[in-house]
């Protein structure tokens, strides 16, 4: 069935059941696991771009703005890897092969990449529910990735309360 199951995830909570369906599918079908975190400005947590209104008269105070920025985006960078080597410890230590990747760039591009290079059979992306206005100007990873992926897309929706799908017990029963 699936063989390789690319799984993009982030720190938001649409995120959250991702990571343990992923686990549970690929328990259940003997698949690897390929998380992918994309590093972006619009993340939750990212530091802001620095935009100050003196920088074109005073450039020495937007070359330390920038550097501070560049260091600010460097113990990002680091935390979200640490974070991304946590992830893929739950599911190695869950039976699972995974491996990683975090990457810079437009996120629904980058996992559509990735895919195509590692052979993925299916990509698990969660959903935060924009629709309308919202996702016209903030965009929509799961959306790009549904209609640029290489292969199948599950797209795993938030839980509500008093979903079946509430714990990973009930979740790993669904999908075996």
């Amino acid at each position: 069935m699936f063989q390789k199951i690319l799984v993009a995830i982030d720190r938001s909570e649409a995120s959250k059941p991702v990571l343990a369906q992923a686990i549970a599918l690929a328990k259940a079908t003997n698949a690897s696991l390929m998380l992918v975190h994309v590093l972006s400005t619009d993340e939750e947590g990212s530091p802001d771009l620095p935009v100050h209104p003196y920088a074109s008269y005073y450039p020495i105070m937007n070359d330390t703005v920038w550097q501070s920025y560049r260091q600010q985006w460097d113990v990002y960078e680091e935390e979200m890897t640490a974070w991304l080597k946590q992830q893929a410890q739950t599911a190695i230590e869950a039976g699972v092969s995974t491996e990683f990747s975090q990457n810079s760039g437009s996120a629904g591009k980058t996992i559509c990449d990735i895919a195509r290079s590692w052979q993925a059979a299916l990509i698990m992306v969660g959903s935060r529910g924009r629709s309308g206005l919202k996702e016209l100007l903030l965009g929509s990873v799961s959306n790009y990735v549904m209609h640029h992926a290489p292969c199948s897309v599950l797209i795993v929706h938030p839980q509500k309360q008093g979903s079946p799908l509430q714990d990973n017990a009930t979740q790993a029963e669904v999908l075996a």
